[in-house]
C-alpha cells in the first residue's frame, strides 16, 4: 500500500507543478485551488508511503518521477521544447531513481 501512496503523492504533485504554470503567475486564480489542493495531498500521501518505504528510496522516486512526468505534461500541454540533451538528463534522473530503488543494502 505504501507504494500506492507513494504514486498518489507523486500524481498529486504533478497536478500542484502543473496548477502553478496554469495560474500564469497570479493573473489566473482559478489555477491556484489545484496547487492548493494538490500540494497538501502530495505531501500527505508521501508521509504515509514513508512508513515502510526509505525516505532515500521514496524521495529519490518521487523526484524522479516527478521530474519526468512534469518535463513531458510541459512538451504537451504547454508546448515547451526539451532537447536531446535535456531529456538524456532527463532520462539518467529517471533510471538514478529506479536504480536506487533496485539496489537496497
Amino acid at each position: 500500500m505504501a507504494w500506492v501512496f507513494l504514486f498518489l503523492a507523486i500524481a498529486c504533485e504533478i497536478f500542484g507543478t502543473t496548477s502553478l504554470k496554469l495560474a500564469n503567475g497570479f493573473s489566473k486564480p482559478i489555477y491556484l485551488v489545484g496547487a492548493i489542493v494538490g500540494y497538501p495531498l502530495a505531501f500527505s500521501f508521501f508521509a504515509f508511503s514513508l512508513k515502510t518505504i526509505d525516505i532515500s528510496i521514496g524521495y529519490a522516486v518521487w523526484s524522479g518521477i516527478g521530474i519526468l512526468g512534469t518535463s513531458i505534461l510541459g512538451a504537451i500541454i504547454f508546448q515547451e521544447n526539451i532537447s536531446l540533451a535535456q531529456a538524456l538528463c532527463i532520462g539518467l534522473i529517471f533510471v538514478g531513481a529506479i536504480g536506487l530503488n533496485l539496489i537496497k543494502n
